[in-house]
């Protein structure tokens, strides 16, 4: 077993063999980094074309309201749009952030819901790449009441948070809502009310 053992290792060890395994994991390192290389350029690429559109920033926006809506059973919203304004394409993605203010600019209690409104179903979100002064909308909808009624919130301005961003910009929304609750759409090119 032994001399079997030591045959195997001479013949393994013999010049011939060596050079031919030295070849080989010369082979197999050289295979091995242009993976490698081809792997990470292929990464690099991919990471420089997300890269290429920057996210839309609450600076490079403007808000505005569009349709006003109305209807029955107390229902009240308003078409929401946010125009690049940055002179670059950039991307937006999802819903924006909503919270209401008094006459003040005194933060209110309010909550918001993501998802279908009274007024639009909710297309989902997606990344939309606005091109310079090119807009998305989304539908803001709410409910409101009487003065007298327990918990309404009468709010004179309407924060929106661009999705991604912290900066908010302010619109002017006198009206009554419901215990502060709005519900909104995400972002899409254009939104079917109906």
């Amino acid at each position: 077993m032994t001399e079997m053992t030591e045959q195997h290792r001479n013949t393994s060890t013999a010049p011939g063999h060596a050079v031919q395994r030295a070849a080989c994991a010369a082979l197999a390192v050289a295979t091995a980094a242009g993976l490698g290389l081809a792997g990470a350029g292929a990464a690099q690429a991919l990471g420089e074309s997300q890269a290429s559109t920057p996210t839309c920033t609450t600076s490079g926006l403007t808000a505005s309201f569009g349709q006003k809506l109305g209807g029955g059973m107390s229902h009240e919203g308003v078409v929401l749009k946010l125009k690049n304004t940055s002179g670059h394409s950039c991307a937006l993605r999802g819903y924006p952030g909503l919270g209401l203010e008094d006459s003040k600019h005194r933060t209110l209690g309010s909550s918001v819901h993501w998802g279908d409104t009274w007024y639009a179903k909710d297309p989902g979100k997606k990344t939309l790449t606005l091109k310079k002064n090119q807009s998305a909308e989304a539908v803001i909808a709410w409910t409101h009441a009487n003065a007298g009624t327990s918990g309404a919130r009468h709010a004179t301005y309407l924060q929106v948070t661009p999705p991604a961003n912290t900066a908010h910009k302010t619109l002017k929304l006198p009206t009554w809502v419901d215990h502060g609750r709005l519900s909104v759409t995400a972002l899409a090119p254009n939104i079917h009310i109906g």
